[in-house]
């Protein structure tokens, strides 16, 4: 298999950008790179990439000024989290319990 490089990694799909061959979006690669984290930090997260992609993805943002993209996806976030419903309060707290026990166990 050929070794990823910036112009045959990412695919356009729904107006997005996507790792090819994943259904990795490539502003979940830039968004860890821009917070600081380190390329296996990354690669922890999205196991399924391998350095190579995720070196190529961010070569890629650069190369091609993706800010405005960043920016709009964010915007496009943010609409669907104010327009999300509220979870009712009973099942909010089941899953906050939920979750504590999970964390007691992994402790």
């Amino acid at each position: 298999m050929a070794e990823p490089t910036r112009d045959n990694l990412v695919d356009r799909r729904d107006g997005s950008y996507y790792i090819a061959g994943s259904r990795v979006s490539l502003a979940s690669i830039i968004y860890e790179h821009k917070d600081g984290s380190s390329v296996e930090t990354i690669l922890e997260n999205f196991p399924t990439l391998s350095i190579p992609q995720i070196n190529a993805a961010v070569e890629f943002y650069q190369a091609n000024r993706l800010e405005t993209h960043l920016r709009d996806s964010e915007a496009s976030w943010k609409t669907l989290e104010e327009s999300a419903l509220p979870l009712d309060p009973a099942l909010q707290q089941r899953i906050d319990e939920a979750k504590r026990r999970l964390w007691a166990r992994s402790a």
